[in-house]
């Protein structure tokens, strides 16, 4: 997959990006939003980027593709599709903290939903983050996500305060 944006490139991971995956992956909002997508070590992101790459050309399992800067070919983050339940599929993405802010997440999210979709042969996908998360929720809403839940569901094993989006083709 190759995706370019004005600023962005959205492409395939491979295994000299973990050193950036795993600092992108240590920071302050991955750990308070997404703690089951924090690895601490160079060993844990090497043992997770080669089950993310084994996964590309399948849609059994998450599709995980890192945002590059163009400018810069900084890994800031990425964007996912990751599948739920009865055959639905979620929208995930992170953008480090040192670069959020600047519209990274909602260039990358507008870029990656129609190719991916189209790519998965889905019409749907839902969005779900803490309802604390403001600035999940604004990027869905930017993308063209509307709400459709908001108040107490498991989210990442617990009882937690979310918010349910669905964005439909």
């Amino acid at each position: 997959m190759l995706i370019e944006t004005d600023r962005l490139l959205i492409t395939e991971f491979t295994m000299d990006m973990a050193q950036a995956v795993q600092e992108n992956s240590v920071d302050d909002d991955n750990r308070r939003f997404v703690p089951d997508e924090v690895w601490e070590t160079l060993e844990e992101t090497e043992e997770t980027l080669e089950f993310l790459i084994s996964q590309y050309g399948s849609f059994e399992g998450p599709l995980v593709y890192p945002v590059i800067i163009k400018e810069t070919k900084d890994n800031i983050g990425y964007v996912q599709l990751c599948p739920i339940d009865d055959g639905n599929w979620e929208i995930g993405y992170h953008i480090a903290k040192r670069h959020t802010g600047k519209g990274y997440a909602t260039e990358a999210v507008k870029a990656f939903l129609p190719v991916i979709t189209e790519q998965a042969g889905i019409s749907e996908v839902y969005g779900i983050c803490l309802a604390e998360n403001k600035a999940s929720q604004a990027v869905m809403r930017k993308c063209g996500f509307a709400e459709i839940f908001s108040g107490p569901d498991r989210y990442q094993g617990a009882d937690r305060e979310i918010v349910k989006f669905i964005w439909r083709a």
